[in-house]
Formats: C-alpha cells, structure tokens, sequence
C-alpha cells in the first residue's frame, strides 16, 4: 500500500480528501500546515506528497524548497493543490520541482490520477536508477581482464534479445546504442549499393561481436544486421562497455586484436570479389557459409541463392549456373534450396 502525506490547512478539505484517498486503497498521513508538514515528510518517509500552497507559518512553495535540499525526501513526487490558476503561479511552482499542479475545486478522478501518474512515473524512474547503479558496481567489480570474461559478462549481464530468421536486429543509419554478442545463431551485417542490390558485408555465428561503431563519436550504425537463423544476442549499451575498455588496458587490446582480424578477413572477401572468378567466388562462399553455420562436409546448408550470391559479389543468375556446374563435377550435390558438400578438398582448389 502506498504512502500519501497530504498537508492542508483547510480542515473540512483534509478530512474529506484523506477519506477519498483511503477509500481508494492509500494509507493517509495529514498535516495542517508546512512546518509539521516538514517534519512528517522527512520521517514517515511518504511515497507521494500532496500540498496546499496558502497556509500559514510555511507555503507549500517553502514545503518544496525544504524537503528538495534534503537528499532523503528529494525525490519524493509532489503534488500542489491551489485556488491559484495564474500562469506565474503554476510556473513557480514548477520551477521548484512539483510534479503536478491541480486547482481547487478538483475532481476526484482528477486527483487519483495525478497520483496514480506521478507513482508509476516514480517507480520506471526507480528502476532505472537501480539498474544504472547495479551495472556501474558489476562493471567495477566484475575485474574482467580478458575478452573470454568479457563475453562473459554480455552472457550474465547482457539485455538478451531473441530474433527470428530474416528479423532484422538493427538497421543501417539508426542511432547505434548497443553492442551485441551473439549467444546463439546467425547474423548477416549488409549495406546497400546505389542500385538497391543488397551486399552482405560479413558472417556472424555464436560467440561473435556485432553492432561495433565509433565509440567518441554519436555514430549511427553503418550497415544493417539481420538474422540467417533463428539468432539470440546479449546487448550491452556502448557507455557501458567503453567503462569496462577505460577500466582494463588489456581487453582494449585484445578487442583492438579481434577487430583487426576481422577487418583483414572482410578485406580478403573484398579482393576476392574484385578479382576470383565466378567459379571460385562461388566455392569460397559455400566454404565460408558451411564454417559460420557449424556444418560438417556432410551436412547439408541450408541458405538462400540471394545470400550465397550477395557474399560472392555474383549475381544470382550466375550463382546458380555454377552450383549446377559442381554438382555435375561431383563437387556438390543439391536437394531443393540445400546444398551438400560431397569434395571439399575440390571446392577449396576451384579456380
């Protein structure tokens, strides 16, 4: 049950308004003016205050200004109620930090729900707050010192989110707030070219980072991300992780190392697209395909023309010429959308 402090000078008001309050399930502390009103608040402590403004000894304004410098009832939402319904008045009373403003007479719907409003309001803030806190004392105490750790922590700490094949995680040119470990499945990171035609950039399986953009600068994402299978990531927001990047010299450095690998393999795609052959452009790609996937040889992939062609840098029309050319050459075997691979060591030496 929540807590109301309600402070009027109008006794009549007080009465009648307390009832109302706990006939609608509050428990109701009153005050007849600001001075006790202080006095009440700072110890029981209420989950909501709601004060007049005219009373003797000390306003409401005073009230506010009072139990705003103390750092124990600061955050308590305040609610005024006043005859007052000048513009300056309201905006006083604002400016000092009241949650709401209701003028008399009031409804009594309009009153609960200022309360019911400036509570749910208190609690998302709360939480928020708790949760900010809670991941500052993990990041701190958590010693991560090595990416293994690291990934860890995404695994412990991490938002985890689930998507199904073909949902897309993030799009390119949205703002960029997290960083994703993939826990399980498959994701594709690919941009646009000028004429719509979709190039997958890289492969992501299980135990990948995705989503990495500037982390000085408010940098969108930029390229999009989407699951090949059924993916289920673990988001960590980039403050975060630039915390954990400040705090260990070593995972800087062993995250420097990661990103530089994957940005020389994305670099051998690239010269592979812009000088191999189709036949070999196509073998690579169902090499690669069947690595990220986890397959064996004898596993059969399960993948899109679109996808295999979009890595080649091929189009489909010529992608699937060439798979009927390796199944011919016993390279392949193809049973509807999958494909089989019945000679690896074949693939691998196409020219």
């Amino acid at each position: 049950m929540k807590t109301i402090l309600l402070i009027e000078d109008d006794t009549a008001l007080r009465e009648n308004t307390a009832e109302l309050l706990e006939l609608s399930n509050y428990k109701v502390i009153t005050s007849p003016n600001g001075k006790l009103g202080i006095f009440k608040a700072k110890e029981e402590k209420p989950d909501i205050i709601v004060c007049d403004i005219m009373m003797p000894e000390i306003d409401g304004y005073g009230v506010l200004e009072a139990l705003s410098c103390d750092i124990k009832t600061n955050h308590i939402p305040f609610i005024f109620l006043s005859a007052k319904t000048e513009h300056k008045e309201i905006r006083k009373g604002m400016d000092l930090g009241a949650d709401d403003y209701l003028t008399k007479p009031f409804e009594e719907e309009e009153l609960l729900s200022a309360i019911e409003s400036r509570l749910a309001k208190a609690t998302i803030i709360s939480r928020i707050v708790e949760k900010e806190t809670f991941t500052e004392k993990t990041i701190e105490d958590s010693g991560i010192r090595s990416i293994h750790e690291l990934k860890n922590f995404f695994d412990d700490h991490g938002e985890v989110s689930t998507f199904k094949k073909g949902e897309t995680i993030y799009k390119e040119g949205e703002h960029s707030n997290c960083i994703y470990l993939i826990l399980k499945g498959v994701v594709k990171s690919h941009k646009m070219d000028e004429s719509g035609k979709e190039l997958i950039t890289a492969l992501y399986k299980a135990d990948d980072f995705v989503g990495f953009t500037s982390f000085i600068d408010n940098t969108p994402y930029l390229e999009s991300a989407t699951a090949v299978e059924n993916a289920e990531l673990a988001g960590i927001s980039k403050t975060n992780l630039k915390d954990i990047l400040e705090k260990s010299k070593n995972i800087s450095l062993e995250l420097m190392e990661l990103l530089t690998h994957n940005l020389s393999e994305i670099k051998e795609q690239l010269l592979q697209m812009a000088y191999s052959s189709v036949r070999k452009k196509t073998a690579q790609t169902i090499i690669q395909f069947a690595e990220v996937l986890n397959k064996k040889p004898e596993d059969c992939i399960k993948i899109s023309r679109n996808d295999l062609a979009s890595v080649a840098g091929i189009a489909t029309e010529s992608l699937i010429r060439t798979l009927s050319s390796f199944k011919k050459d016993g390279l392949i075997d193809i049973e509807g959308r999958n494909i089989k691979i019945l000679d690896l060591s074949g693939l691998q030496v196409v020219e």
